[in-house]
């Protein structure tokens, strides 16, 4: 058999090296092959038996005591000679297969390339009959990631995924070494997680009694009640899988607006000397919703009690940065509201963007004693920043180069280039379409730092975010539809030591895709195909919300 060549690799690693005029025929993993894991490897270790043994139909069996350095072995090792997501895939024909990185995660991103190597079928959940074992060229790949978040933001708020889906987007996440799950928990349509203390948040807000089907501007609706949420055993089990794939959850809980929900489970929480609070039911439609929190001390202690119980389900080694959104939050309320403005002048407060300031800061210093960091939308910076919070800059890239160059660390996910929620293509077989066009292309050519960005605000981008908003994302194929192949776009674009955008070679990211298709296939992900949707991909007659030209680059 002919050893493999590894040359479709995404994301693209630093180096891979073959061996020059070897004639030993390369590495096959065989029903004797055997796995040696040493300290701070476990992680790795169970996903190659639970993930790619029976992709393979083979035991991995542990390495019998002192057969560390048998032949027909993969060795996990953590130097810690290599930066903690840095790692070193080495395979002999005569010394097995050696996966070394700097950490924990670091072995198990090389684990991810060794999964590549194998080909598509090492994707599928049990092997096909008649498969051959492959045979792994002797090769050395070095790699490390350019930053140290690599995130996709799921909205399940709007459309509720199930936890099973959930763990399916964990493990295509880890595919492409994207190490931070956003977990957009709470909207003005449904607020998706169990709080013992206060029960009808999801006995009344995570259910709606219709649902806006398309744009908000469509007149059709879907008439079935929906909704949906997550027990706490449910995200104590997907925090659990998420650390297992080292990967970050960073669960959001939005205020002072996109607030309806909660609002409607507990009325006293909005403006009632305003409007009947009491009338409010969870949203059933999309866009900016007018009613947002009260400012009073009574909706701080009740958001204080939400995040005690965030926090015990979200610990701080799998969770260090909570969301607390904060973005287009109306004030016209608060401007009509008598509570409001005697909050205003009782703190000694310019305006109501200083009133949004103030609870924002608030809740940096709550979480900053408890040994979390504060992350919201780029609105945060609206009445000034809270000392330590950290700013998802989605509306462009001016907040975060604003935030960045005042010292504050940043996320770039500006609308214009990583929510994939816009259009891939701007053909009217687009389903419900929004946005940009946003194509492959564009994404492979997104740079997360600005050009004169000076070197130490620089520093402070320490990476970069897709956004995938699920307001005409009914159901786990549509979503599929709109972030594949885009994802894989924008994880080589926050792993790879990639040139300036018009330098990228986006042929050669082409080329290797057409393998990589093949492994999204064996995966399941009903990705939009480079032809254009296949028929039942396709929502005729669905009105979107389709924006022409080329997005401002703001």
């Amino acid at each position: 058999m002919t050893p493999e060549n590894p040359v479709q690799l995404i994301p693209a690693p630093m180096s891979v090296e073959g061996i020059e005029g070897s004639d030993r025929g390369g590495f096959a993993l065989d029903a004797r092959t055997t796995v040696s894991a040493g300290p701070g490897t476990g992680s790795t270790e169970r996903w190659l038996r639970s993930t790619l043994a029976p992709a393979l139909g083979l035991a991995l069996a542990p390495a019998a005591e002192g057969e560390g350095a048998a032949k027909n072995t993969i060795r996990l090792v953590v130097d810690e000679t290599l930066e903690p997501e840095e790692y070193r895939l080495r395979i002999r024909a005569d010394e097995g297969v050696e996966l070394r990185g700097g950490s924990g995660a670091g072995v198990f991103w090389a684990a991810q390339t060794l999964r590549q190597l194998l080909g598509p079928d090492a994707f599928r959940r049990a092997p096909l009959a008649g498969t051959k074992p492959v045979v792994l060229a002797e090769q050395t790949v070095e790699d490390r990631p350019r930053f140290s978040w690599r995130g996709m933001m799921l909205d399940v708020a709007r459309h509720f995924t199930h936890k099973s889906d959930v763990l399916r987007y964990l493990d295509l996440l880890a595919a492409h070494k994207l190490n931070v799950f956003h977990f957009h928990l709470t909207d003005d349509q449904g607020w998706r997680i169990e709080i013992k203390r206060y029960p009808k948040l999801t006995e009344i807000g995570a259910w709606r009694a219709r649902t806006k089907w398309g744009h908000r501007f469509s007149d059709l609706w879907d008439e079935k009640p929906y909704g949906g949420y997550y027990t706490q055993d449910d995200i104590r089990e997907i925090v659990a899988y998420a650390a297992e794939r080292h990967i970050t959850v960073v669960p959001e809980i939005d205020i002072p607006g996109h607030s309806q929900a909660a609002i409607a489970a507990y009325p006293e929480l909005g403006n009632s000397d305003v409007i009947d609070t009491a009338a409010l039911a969870p949203w059933e439609t999309w866009g900016v919703n007018p009613n947002v929190l009260a400012p009073t001390e009574y909706t701080v202690r009740f958001y204080e009690g939400v995040l005690e119980e965030v926090l015990e389900l979200f610990p701080a080694d799998v969770s260090p940065f909570i969301h607390m959104g904060g973005d287009e939050c109306p004030k016209d309320q608060w401007k009509q509201s008598p509570t409001a403005q005697a909050r205003i002048e009782e703190l000694g407060l310019a305006d109501e963007d200083e009133l949004q300031s103030w609870m924002i800061r608030h809740f940096d210093d709550w979480l900053s004693h408890r040994g979390r960091r504060l992350i919201g939308w780029d609105e945060i910076l609206e009445g000034g920043l809270a000392q330590g919070a950290t700013v998802s800059s989605w509306r462009g890239y001016a907040g975060g180069i604003t935030a960045a160059e005042a010292g504050h660390d940043v996320v770039m996910c500006p609308e214009q280039q990583v929510y994939l929620d816009h259009r891939q293509d701007g053909g009217t077989d687009e389903p419900m379409p929004i946005g940009y066009v946003r194509t492959l292309e564009d994404v492979y050519r997104f740079e997360p730092v600005p050009p004169g960005l000076s070197p130490e605000a620089a520093a402070h981008v320490i990476g970069t975010q897709a956004n995938v908003w699920t307001e005409v994302m009914q159901d786990r194929s549509r979503i599929d539809y709109q972030v594949f192949p885009r994802l894989v776009a924008f994880a080589e674009v926050a792993w790879s030591a990639l040139p300036a955008p018009e330098a990228r070679d986006f042929e050669g990211f082409e080329r290797r895709m057409a393998e990589h298709y093949r492994r999204l296939d064996a995966l399941g992900v009903d990705y939009r195909p480079p032809g254009g949707p296949l028929p039942w991909q396709k929502r005729p007659g669905v009105q979107g919300f389709p924006r022409e030209g080329a997005p401002p680059n703001v």
